[in-house]
């Protein structure tokens, strides 16, 4: 696990070298089958200072574009073909219509049995995280950059919710809304999750409810083509941007993934990222290379005024 954290006054020229703490905490590396999950998970987070104003349409422009000289490159026809038989690089994991069929059965056996679903990546990853990320929260918000040298000192827990209640959170890729629980037991209070999964989202409010967490907002919408209209000071994805990345065609989706990350997340945000299937390292230049397509697009010189006030992307910082 590992985190980034950037100056707010910074300029963006000044950033355009990511700055990277020096300890990593780390749990197992192998992936067991669906019953017995022992996920490998790194988490990490980067700080932005800006949202985004792309809009839909052009996301897909962009992206697209984006990858047209890629070799194995597929026509923007068949971006949203959920149907196609994934090859060898893509798994079921990426479609949607499985999440659907998996949370309808999830949702089945919560009304005959009460059983939660499962916790993706498993509870200890979960709980690692979720420690993890309350103890960056509560370093940024006392103002100072988190102690890279060792693990934060512990604070009250009247500290604890004093600082945490003013941050604004959104989990992207909801799924049963349990990681959204344990924030709200850590203090937070302002939390949203979000699922393109209808039954996710029945699943999650339907524990939620349960349990007694009325502070939980949970809304169906697809990260990809949000329809989310305010941005969010913390954003949390466990496993979302792996199974976008094993959709057939992953790698359109995973640049409009964040191009919307980038639209949702607040001014000195951050992102949370927990990925079994890629490094810290390979995600941070997935976010460079963001950066810099980005840059390059807005000294692009036949754009237009219009065309760059929708498609520039300051850096994430």
């Amino acid at each position: 696990m590992a985190g980034m954290r950037f100056s707010p006054e910074e300029s963006p020229e000044a950033n355009q070298h990511l700055q990277l703490p020096q300890q990593q905490l780390q749990t197992g590396r192998e992936v067991a089958s669906d019953d017995v999950r022992s996920v490998a998970a790194d988490s990490w987070s980067i700080k932005s200072d800006y949202g985004s104003t792309l809009d839909d349409e052009q996301r897909h422009a962009d992206a697209a574009e984006a990858l047209s000289s890629a070799a194995n490159f597929r026509p923007s026809s068949d971006y949203s073909s959920d149907k196609d038989e994934p090859d060898a690089e893509t798994s079921m994991l990426g479609l949607q219509s499985y999440w659907d069929a998996a949370y309808l059965d999830e949702l089945a056996n919560f009304r005959e049995h009460g059983h939660a679903g499962e916790i993706w990546f498993g509870t200890d990853v979960m709980d690692t995280v979720i420690s993890w990320t309350k103890s960056l929260c509560t370093d940024v918000s006392q103002g100072h950059i988190p102690n890279h040298g060792g693990e934060p000192k512990p604070q009250s827990v009247e500290q604890d919710e004093k600082y945490l209640s003013c941050w604004s959170v959104l989990d992207i890729g909801t799924g049963n809304g349990l990681l959204l629980q344990e924030l709200s037991k850590q203090g937070f209070t302002d939390l949203t999750g979000t699922d393109y999964s209808e039954g996710a989202i029945d699943l999650a409010q339907s524990l939620a409810d349960r349990d007694g967490f009325s502070n939980i907002k949970f809304l169906v919408d697809d990260i990809l083509e949000t329809k989310l209209d305010r941005q969010f000071q913390l954003v949390m994805d466990k496993g979302t941007l792996d199974a976008i990345g094993l959709h057939p065609d992953g790698p359109i989706k995973r640049i409009m993934y964040w191009d919307s990350v980038s639209k949702l997340l607040a001014p000195g945000g951050i992102l949370v990222i927990t990925s079994c299937n890629h490094t810290k390292d390979e995600l941070v230049q997935e976010v460079e290379n963001f950066n810099q397509r980005n840059i390059a697009i807005s000294q692009e010189p036949s754009a237009t005024k219009d065309q760059e006030t929708h498609r520039d992307h300051p850096p994430f910082r």
